[in-house]
């Protein structure tokens, strides 16, 4: 079972920055692309930012820009430093990983942490 953890959130002001972290550990499965979710209040989880294995990233347009994803797969690693934050940054953020082992594929997730941009 691969194992992610993340940490970095908290309470910024608007204009700030965070460097979100996500400790993973493969445990045998091979981890494919990577990347961050959001979750507003009573919303569905939308895509951040995401890395796959070969290093190539996508932003979501919210955050072109402003956000900058990373992987360091010997530190085992995913990082999202996220810049001039925004009030509409609030959210809790969710790491994962797009995993596989013998022929099956699933996406496994992080715990979530709480970012919170306010005055």
């Amino acid at each position: 079972q691969v194992q992610l953890v993340e940490s970095g959130g908290g309470l910024v002001q608007p204009g700030g920055s965070l460097r979100l972290s996500c400790a993973y550990s493969a445990n045998g499965w091979s981890i494919n692309a990577m990347g961050w979710h959001r979750q507003f209040p009573g919303k569905e989880r939308v895509l951040v930012a995401a890395i796959n294995s070969g290093g190539n990233t996508k932003y979501a347009d919210s955050v072109k820009g402003r956000f900058t994803i990373s992987r360091d797969n010997v530190k085992n690693t995913l990082s999202l430093q996220m810049n001039i934050l925004e009030f509409e940054d609030t959210a809790v953020y969710y790491c994962y990983a797009d995993i596989s082992n013998d022929g099956w594929s699933r996406r496994a997730w992080g715990q979530g942490t709480q970012v919170t941009v306010s005055a």
